[in-house]
């Protein structure tokens, strides 16, 4: 199976192409430039590099969240418009999730997403990947207070990079992620456990997850 997988969801424009679970090829790119600007160019880059059109591909992988509001609009409105004209069903993946993947160690995952203004999009995950609490969008001292009651933690994660010092004052014992940029191949890894699972959602029903409201609709809401 040929998985397409994007995801525009942090700083980083990232497209890859898996058969199945297995990395064909990928391109991950921060040059300043906007994800609107970047995203086509390098899918179009990453086709032509690998003699591949869209009509090739059986399965779409888009990171939905949470992280930049405006990345994932971008991501999952063109998830929708590649979905629909070429028939293509999608695979909804969040980006905690994803981070979660990037570790293979038998340690819990906390997978964690600088929100700004202290606080982080945070989701933990056990040694096989599958979710122990629900994924927070907190004040990063009061995620640390949730985080008390596991150990052998390994943290993942703009987030956790953001807030090493604060976390190893409280969690002396934390282990931290080599690589901490998001990567649209391990979303695509999981979109393949969810087509084996028959998981998956179509154009129309593929949304994004932001966990919380935007700064300008918090500052409306404030006035």
């Amino acid at each position: 199976m040929k998985i397409l997988a994007i995801d525009t969801s942090s700083k980083i424009c990232s497209v890859a192409i898996l058969e199945n679970d297995q990395l064909v090829d990928e391109i991950n790119l921060d040059n300043g430039h906007t994800h609107s600007e970047n995203l086509m160019p390098i899918l179009a880059q990453l086709l032509d590099k690998n003699a591949m059109k869209l009509a090739d591909f059986e399965l779409i992988s888009c990171c939905i969240g949470p992280g930049s509001f405006t990345g994932i609009r971008i991501g999952v409105a063109s998830v929708k418009a590649i979905s629909e004209v070429n028939h293509l069903p999608v695979a909804g993946v969040t980006a905690l999730e994803t981070l979660a993947r990037m570790d293979t160690s038998s340690n819990i995952k906390v997978a964690m997403i600088d929100a700004r203004n202290n606080q982080v999009y945070s989701g933990i995950f056990d040694e096989n990947y599958e979710k122990l609490e629900e994924f927070m969008a907190d004040d990063i001292a009061q995620v640390m207070e949730v985080l008390k009651k596991y150990k052998h933690l390994i943290f993942i994660g703009d987030g956790a990079v953001l807030h090493k010092t604060f976390i190893l004052e409280n969690m002396p014992d934390a282990e931290f992620c080599d690589s901490n940029e998001q990567r649209a191949s391990f979303g695509g890894k999981i979109a393949y456990q969810k087509y084996l699972k028959n998981e998956l959602e179509t154009a129309d029903t593929i949304v994004p997850m932001y966990l919380r409201k935007s700064q300008a609709e918090r500052l409306k809401k404030e006035k």
